[in-house]
């Protein structure tokens, strides 16, 4: 998902394309850390978290849900791991529901990341567009395996 970022007193703007495996990581945590080198205030800071694949449509195995809020928000979720993993390539919902798998909300734990970081909740504003749904508007590589991409910037 792209998450802008701009400095509305220094004008200095980022742009982060952050999935997963990137929140997972810290990596605005990180370019939080650069705007702080470069001066910025918390309260300068405006961010905007884009268009990005919507819970209901981003779901994962139980090992996958675990590992992620363990990495992304330090929490420690107990789940039964005890039953044997199938292939998730599946063709319709009921298979979803058999296999127990987890809505992940990846917008809400970016939001939280920013949050932890002092970020006003006033400066945060967030897309509610999903790009899995959004088949005419949006690529999604989790609808369609496309190697197409969106385009994001921001400028001062």
């Amino acid at each position: 998902m792209p998450i802008l970022f701009a400095d509305k007193r220094t004008r200095n703007v980022a742009a982060l394309h952050c999935g997963r495996k990137g929140l997972e990581k810290k990596i605005i945590k990180n370019l939080v850390k650069i705007f702080d080198n470069l001066g910025t205030s918390r309260d300068d800071l405006i961010v905007a978290i884009g268009p990005s694949i919507s819970k209901e449509h981003y779901l994962v195995d139980k090992w996958t849900f675990n590992e992620f809020y363990r990495k992304a928000e330090n929490k420690k979720i107990t789940i039964d791991l005890t039953k044997p993993e199938k292939d998730l390539c599946f063709s319709n919902s009921k298979q979803f529901k058999e296999q127990n798998l987890n809505q992940l909300d990846l917008k809400k734990s970016a939001y939280g990341q920013l949050l932890s970081e002092n970020i006003p909740h006033t400066n945060i504003d967030i897309s509610n567009l999903c790009t899995y749904k959004l088949t005419n508007e949006f690529n999604s590589w989790r609808r369609d395996k496309t190697k197409s991409r969106q385009w994001n910037f921001i400028c001062s």
